[in-house]
């Protein structure tokens, strides 16, 4: 064993929808958009991460641009693994070795997964040289990465928003008490925007344009303390079909993602009613905690608090919260062992 644990590399990933991160030796080594470029005649894939992201709603018929995940799941088996083995190959201390050494992950997965979509994410793992493979729930690894004591009998609640899927949990003692994953995130509220350029400004925009309107002037709410400043979005004219650009505010993106972001409040609500009355006196006092790239939506902690009558509190630097804590779970295997799913 002694021997072996010398060729074993130890990695967390949070492989997420949007993005995925690798930490390896304590440090986030991989912060890549999980996207693939294939060639559709020789099927190889040509691009991963950046490099293909910068591809996206760009190219021609002969290379097709994949988001191997959705919903916080993984849709193309194939293009995922070799997402997953392109990016562990860039990963700078494993470059140097002669040959590809055994490894040791915790991985982690949205809490509402199913059995079959849990085992395509191991067998994933296992085919790019993991030997020894943990999941990790991804409320409970925002949890540790936030820096809360998850073992206490204390409840917390976590809402976790990605690009696939939201994922609510209250947390006591180790183990996720009620939790409700919804699919409304990131990628829900960048189409919100697309539709409502095109319908309100007849403007037709892609993923991109409308991702970056989302990131500059995003809003949850139509009341901001320092609104951003208006951004102007060139796209297609839907009627003459010619290039045109338009100007919009932060307060017509906060319309646009109402509807959306009123069902994330719903389903907090809903965790919020089934959580049992001793936890709920803990929830009261300590508030809920925000993680994950769609928590850094402007005015979305206001609107949360207003709506439970609780004090909301972002996570620091969200977008790695999910990957710090499942980077802790790997480095402490035995305290974790109760919460990681083998």
């Amino acid at each position: 064993m002694g021997f072996f644990d010398f060729m074993t590399e130890e990695i967390a990933i949070d492989l997420g929808t949007a993005n995925t991160l690798i930490i390896h030796l304590d440090k986030v080594v991989v912060d890549s958009p999980s996207i693939v470029a294939r060639d559709r005649v020789s099927g190889k894939i040509i691009a991963v991460g950046r490099e293909a992201n910068m591809m996206q709603g760009k190219t021609h018929e002969n290379i097709k641009t994949i988001r191997p995940l959705k919903d916080g799941v993984i849709a193309d088996f194939d293009a995922s693994e070799k997402m997953i083995s392109m990016f562990i190959k860039n990963i700078p201390a494993l470059k140097k070795k002669w040959f590809p050494p055994a490894l040791r992950m915790v991985i982690c997965i949205p809490s509402g997964i199913t059995e079959v979509e849990m085992r395509a994410v191991r067998e994933s793992a296992e085919r790019v040289n993991g030997k020894e493979v943990y999941l990790i729930h991804e409320p409970m690894a925002a949890a540790i990465g936030i820096g809360l004591d998850i073992m206490q009998p204390k409840g917390n609640m976590i809402v976790d928003i990605g690009g696939g899927t939201t994922e609510i949990a209250v947390i006591a003692l180790g183990g996720i008490v009620c939790d409700k994953s919804v699919k409304i995130a990131g990628d829900v509220f960048t189409n919100d925007i697309i539709y409502y350029m095109r319908t309100q400004h007849n403007l037709y925009v892609g993923e991109s344009t409308a991702e970056a309107i989302k990131i500059e002037i995003g809003s949850a709410t139509e009341d901001l303390k320092s609104p951003p400043d208006d951004k102007s979005i060139q796209g297609r004219d839907l009627l003459t079909g010619k290039p045109k650009q338009v100007h919009v505010s932060y307060r017509e993106i906060a319309k646009a993602l109402d509807k959306s972001i009123l069902r994330v409040e719903d389903a907090v609500m809903e965790t919020l009613s089934q959580t049992p009355p001793e936890l709920a006196a803990d929830i009261y006092n300590t508030g809920i905690y925000l993680a994950g790239g769609g928590s850094m939506l402007r005015g979305l902690d206001r609107r949360l608090s207003q709506k439970t009558d609780l004090p909301v509190y972002i996570a620091e630097d969200p977008l790695r919260a999910v990957v710090r804590g499942t980077g802790i779970a790997l480095k402490n295997l035995e305290r974790y062992k109760s919460i990681l799913i083998k």
